[in-house]
C-alpha cells in the first residue's frame, strides 16, 4: 500500500487590483487625511477664538496688500475650522460628499493659511502642507467597491 504525497499548499495570489499598493496608501492617507482635518479644524478654531479675544496676540511681519482686522481674521478662521472639524469626521465614512466637502474646506484653509502668512508664517506653512497632504490623499482616495 502506497500512498500518494499530498501536493504542498499553494501560496495565496497576489493582490491585482488596479493600484494595488498606492490604493492602500491612499487609504491610509485618507484616514490620516481625516484625522489631520480634525485636529487642524480644531487648531483653526483656537486660532480664531485668540484672535477674536484678544487682537494682541498676533503681530504682523511687514506691510501686505491683503492687511484685514485681526478680530475679522478670528472669525474666518474660527468659522473655517468649524467646516474643517465637521468634514474631518465625514470624512471617516468614506462617502463621496465628505471627499468632495473636504476638499472644498481644505482648499479655503489652504487660501486662508496663505493669506495668514504674514502673521504667522512659519506656522501657516506648516498647515498648508497638511493641507496639501489632506488633498492628496482625498482626491487619490478608491474605494474598494468601485474597484
Amino acid at each position: 500500500m502506497t500512498s500518494a504525497a499530498h501536493p504542498p499548499p499553494t501560496p495565496p495570489a497576489p493582490d491585482r487590483t488596479p493600484g494595488g499598493s498606492a490604493d492602500s496608501w491612499a487609504a491610509g492617507g485618507l484616514t490620516l487625511g481625516g484625522t489631520l482635518m480634525v485636529v487642524y479644524g480644531l487648531f483653526a478654531v483656537f486660532q480664531g477664538i485668540a484672535a477674536i479675544a484678544n487682537d494682541e496676540v498676533y503681530t504682523s511681519f511687514g506691510e501686505y496688500v491683503f492687511a484685514f482686522d485681526l478680530t475679522a481674521w478670528g472669525w474666518i478662521h474660527l468659522v473655517v475650522g468649524v467646516l474643517v472639524v465637521l468634514a474631518g469626521f465625514g470624512l471617516f465614512t468614506g462617502a463621496t460628499w465628505a471627499r468632495v466637502a473636504g476638499a472644498g474646506v481644505v482648499g479655503l484653509a489652504l487660501i486662508a493659511n496663505f493669506i495668514w502668512l504674514p502673521y504667522q508664517p512659519f506656522w501657516s506653512i506648516i498647515m498648508i502642507v497638511t493641507g496639501l497632504f489632506v488633498l492628496w490623499s482625498v482626491f487619490n482616495y478608491r474605494s474598494s467597491s468601485t474597484a
